[in-house]
């Protein structure tokens, strides 16, 4: 069973404690640092080289924001899931521009906490519920009269297709299984999406996806 290491970065220490003892519980889990701060996060994060950081959005000298910009900077393979008190409109878009690989509210259960850790590790985003419909909103209509998508889209079509599916929220084994290829494949896929759009993560690439006009939420079910 690989482990995977995570880095708790939260600025109330009872919630930071809490979290500790519920992730502590699951033997594929070790919490390898605490931050109390956004800079000790950036310094814990480079020295110490997690797989997941869990990180709140605003915390004293540095923000969540900048923090996350920072660390996946320097560590590109590592994936924040942000966990925050806040659904701002504004928050949630800049962590998710900025890297966030997932992005969760306190008020969910310790199992889907759990949950979600492994999603990120595993590549996959995870959204909240209520933050998923804002995101879906805020991407509802799509641009007027787009150009073709190959002569707007570095994307093979094939690439194009796999991020497409990968937008619906779904795992990897689900796109392989739609596509009848491989999760190894689908994972090259994403690591070339990745590189062509210069984004880090699944949701920043979604993003770039709805942006651009490359698809709409419309068109996912």
């Amino acid at each position: 069973m690989k482990t995977i290491r995570v880095l708790l970065a939260e600025d109330h220490v009872v919630v930071r404690q809490g979290t500790r003892q519920l992730l502590e519980h699951e033997p594929d889990f070790k919490i390898v640092g605490e931050a109390g701060d956004g800079e000790e996060a950036v310094r814990l994060a480079k020295e110490l080289k997690p797989d997941v950081i869990i990180m709140d959005v605003a915390m004293p000298k540095l923000s969540g924001i900048e923090a996350t910009k920072q660390i996946k900077a320097v560590l590109p393979a590592a994936s924040v899931l942000v966990l925050t008190g806040y659904d701002y409109d504004e928050y949630i878009f800049s962590m998710l521009e900025a890297g966030a690989a997932g992005y969760l509210l306190k008020n969910v259960s310790g199992d889907e906490l759990i949950s979600a850790v492994r999603a990120v590790y595993a590549g996959e985003p995870m959204i909240h519920p209520a933050v998923l419909r804002k995101v879906m909103m805020r991407f509802k209509t799509p641009p007027p009269a787009p150009a073709p998508v190959h002569a707007l889209s570095p994307l093979s079509e094939r690439e194009m297709e796999v991020l497409k599916i990968a937008a619906k929220g779904v795992s990897n084994r689900d796109i392989a299984n739609e596509l009848f290829i491989s999760e190894r494949t689908v994972q090259a896929h994403m690591r070339s999406v990745f590189n062509k759009l210069g984004v880090g993560s699944r949701s920043e690439a979604i993003l770039y996806g709805l942006k651009k006009g490359w698809f709409s939420i419309d068109e996912l079910p």
